[in-house]
This record gives C-alpha cells, structure tokens and sequence, in this order.
C-alpha cells in the first residue's frame, strides 16, 4: 500500500517511515524542503514529496492509497502555527483526501483532547488536535484516531495500555510504540471509525489491537 506519511521528518514519523517499510507498505514522506530528503530516506521513505501544509498540497495525494497525518508545528512555536500546522493542515489534509477519493486516513492526536480544559499549560495545542479530530469524524474517510500519551525515546517495548479514554494514565509511551502502532492499524479494518488513547502497558501490541 501507498501510505502518504504527512509530517514525515517528525520523530514519531520517522519511525513510522520505518515500521512501514518492514510491513511491506510503501511509504511516501512528505516533507517541506529538500534537506530533509536524505534523513527520511535513510528512516525508509521509498519516495519522498514536497509539500507545504500551508500551502496547496494535491499534488501529494496522487497514486496514494492511504494517509498517515504526524504533523505538528512543535513545541519552539507559538499558538499560531498550532492552528496553522496542526488544525487547519490537518482540515485541509482530511478534505483533500475526501476530495481526491482517499479513504483510508489515519489521524496522529494527543491524550487530553478529549476534554482541553483540564490542561492549562496545553490547551491551545488539544484544542486544536480536538478540533481536527472532530471534523475527521464528521468525514466520510475510513479514518483510525491514535491518542498517545508523554512521549520518550526509549526503545519500543511493544507493550500496550490501549482504551478508549484512560483514566490511569501512570506511564508513558515510546516515540517508536507508537510508530509501530500507526504502521499496524494502516490496513487494520477494525480499526476503521475507531478513537483510542495509548501508553506503555502490560499487553502485546497486536493483541491490544486486535480487541478493536
């Protein structure tokens, strides 16, 4: 499958890139300028795309069977480029691939977006993730919503806490757990109209999955 990976020089979609390739898919990195092309061709980008999420991007959608949205204006910017890259890239993401007859799109999101208020210090950033996952859901897509936790650079410990909303939520969850969980729900069907949170946990990957 031709997974369009938006965001791709992002640290959980460099991953991501990889865990495709294992999988057999065939990843397409899009990415905002030409520097960043070796680095996700290195992570296992068989093609790479230029692209600016704040500007028209069709052209990245041709030949796509599917899209994985990891974009983020990351933590260095303002509220801004939150409502730029994260809310209205993805609106715009989720609408071209309505558009263009993509129908599989799976949604990168935060835990907290169920309800922004109880974050002070990143409210602007889960409104905006909420936002976004709402107008997915309001879409005809075929879409698959991932809510991780905290996020750390250990290894993957394939291990899961998968739920709809967690309520203890007393760990994290590695960059490359989640990579490997957006690789595996990519042609994952039951995994289609679902919204769940992620941490490290106590239940193999697949398993935690397959309860979808």
């Amino acid at each position: 499958m031709r997974v369009l990976v938006i965001g791709a020089n992002g640290q959980v979609a460099r991953h991501t890139l990889t865990k495709l390739n294992e999988a057999g898919h065939t990843p397409v990195a899009m990415i905002r300028n030409a520097e960043q092309e070796t680095a996700v061709k290195e992570k296992g980008a068989k093609e790479t795309i230029i692209a600016d999420l704040e500007a028209n991007f069709d052209h990245a959608f041709n030949g796509i069977e599917a899209v994985i949205f990891a974009a983020g204006s990351g933590g260095h910017t303002g509220a801004d480029k939150t409502i730029l890259i994260d809310l209205w890239g993805a609106v715009k993401a989720i609408d071209t691939a309505e558009r263009l007859g993509v129908k599989r799109f799976v949604m990168l999101s935060s835990m907290g977006t169920i309800d922004p208020d109880k974050s002070e210090r990143i409210r602007h950033y889960l409104v905006a993730k909420k936002l976004a996952d709402d107008h997915l859901k309001r879409s005809s897509l075929d879409y698959t919503i991932v809510r991780p936790g905290s996020l750390t650079n250990e290894p993957a410990k394939k291990l899961l806490k998968l739920e709809e909303e967690i309520q203890v939520r007393d760990n994290t969850i590695t960059r490359e757990d989640v990579a490997i969980v957006l690789a595996e729900v990519i042609d994952q069907k039951t995994s289609y109209g679902k919204t769940f949170e992620i941490l490290n946990g106590d239940t193999p990957i697949q398993q935690a999955l397959d309860k979808l």
